[in-house]
C-alpha cells in the first residue's frame, strides 16, 4: 500500500486508510453509530494532497463525533467506480449506511469545517443554506447552471424555508423549459415564505409563460403581430398583444420596449393595461434585474415628463 499520505494524525479510531474490502465494515456499518467521511484520493493528485491535511484537522476537531476513511483509488477502484467518481478529490459523507452529503475538488478550510460540522449537528443549517445560495448565485454568474442547481437543492435540504433557494431552483427549471417542475416547486412553499419577494417574482414569471406557444409555433404567433405594429405603430391593441406574446416566450426586454411606447402614447388606454402588464414583468424579473431597473427608470421619465 502507498504510504505517502500517512500522517501522525492517522488513528484507527478516527482517521484510517480504507480499502474496497474493508468498506462495508469501515464505512457502511460504522456509519450506523458515527458519521463517516470517505475521501477518495490518489498519490499523483495535487489537490488531494492539499485537501487531506485540512480535512483531517476538521475531523479531529470534532473529537470522535465523525470519522474519516481515506481510500487510494489507484489501489482500490471498486467502490469509487460504484459511486460514479469521475474526478478527485471526491469526498462523501455517510450516515446509517447511506451517502448524505459530499463535494468534489479542493475546498477552503472554512468550508471543510462547515461540512464536517453539519454532520455532527453543530452547524447552523439556516446560515449554511445562505452560504450555498450565495455560491449558487456565483455559479450562475459564471454560467455553471448545474452547479447552481445542486447548491440550491442542497440549501433546501438544510432549510426547506429558504426562499432564495426555492426561487433560484424554480428559475432554473423555467429557463430549462420545465415550467411544470417550477410550478410544483412554488406550490409546495410554506405559508412562511409564500409572500417572499423572490417567490412572488417567480410566481409572476410563471404567469407570463403560462400561455406560451410551442417553440416551433412562436414565429407564427409573433410574425402577424409584428407586421401589424410595423404597419400602424400606434395600434396599441396590437402592441399589447405583441408584448404579451414576447413575454410568454421569455423576451421580457422586447415586451418592455413595446409597453413603454404604448404608455408614452396613451397611458390610460384600456384602463392602463400596458402599465399594469409592465409592472407584472418588473415583478417577474425582480428588483435587481437590469430589465426592471432600466425599465422603471424609463417609465418614470415618461410618467413625470
Amino acid at each position: 500500500m502507498d504510504t505517502s499520505m500517512n500522517t501522525p494524525m492517522d488513528t484507527p479510531e478516527i482517521i484510517k486508510h480504507g480499502s474496497d474490502g474493508a468498506f462495508m465494515a469501515d464505512v457502511i456499518e460504522a456509519s450506523a453509530t458515527t458519521a463517516v467521511i470517505v475521501d477518495f484520493w490518489a498519490p499523483w493528485c495535487g489537490p488531494c494532497k492539499q485537501l487531506i491535511p485540512a480535512l483531517e484537522r476538521a475531523v479531529l476537531a470534532q473529537k470522535g463525533k465523525v470519522k474519516l476513511v481515506k481510500i487510494n483509488i489507484d489501489e482500490n477502484p471498486g467502490v469509487a467506480g460504484q459511486l460514479g467518481v469521475k474526478s478527485i478529490p471526491a469526498v462523501y459523507a455517510f450516515k446509517d449506511g447511506q451517502p448524505v452529503d459530499g463535494f468534489m475538488g479542493a475546498q477552503p478550510e472554512s468550508e471543510l469545517n462547515k461540512f464536517v460540522a453539519r454532520l455532527t449537528g453543530e452547524s447552523d443549517p439556516v446560515e449554511d443554506a445562505k452560504t450555498l445560495v450565495s455560491r449558487a448565485k456565483d455559479s450562475l454568474a459564471a454560467g455553471d447552471i448545474g452547479g447552481a442547481g445542486q447548491d440550491y437543492a442542497q440549501a433546501l435540504q438544510l432549510d426547506p424555508d429558504c426562499a432564495e433557494a426555492m426561487a433560484g431552483l424554480a428559475r432554473i427549471y423555467i429557463e430549462g423549459g420545465n415550467e411544470i417542475g417550477a410550478t410544483q416547486l412554488i406550490h409546495s412553499v410554506s405559508d412562511k415564505i409564500a409572500s417572499h419577494p423572490e417567490i412572488v417574482a417567480v410566481r409572476a414569471a410563471l404567469n407570463l409563460t403560462q400561455n406560451a406557444p410551442a417553440p416551433d409555433e412562436s414565429e407564427s404567433v409573433l410574425t402577424p403581430l409584428r407586421a401589424a405594429v410595423s404597419t400602424n405603430p400606434d395600434d396599441l391593441d396590437a402592441r399589447l398583444k405583441l408584448a404579451k406574446a414576447l413575454a410568454s416566450t421569455g423576451d421580457n426586454a422586447g415586451a418592455v420596449e413595446h409597453l413603454l411606447y404604448s404608455i408614452g402614447k396613451n397611458r390610460a388606454y384600456k384602463d392602463e393595461a400596458a402599465r399594469m402588464f409592465l409592472l407584472t414583468i418588473f415583478e417577474a424579473e425582480g428588483t435587481a434585474s437590469p430589465i426592471s431597473v432600466e425599465g422603471r427608470r424609463a417609465l418614470s421619465s415618461i410618467l413625470f415628463a
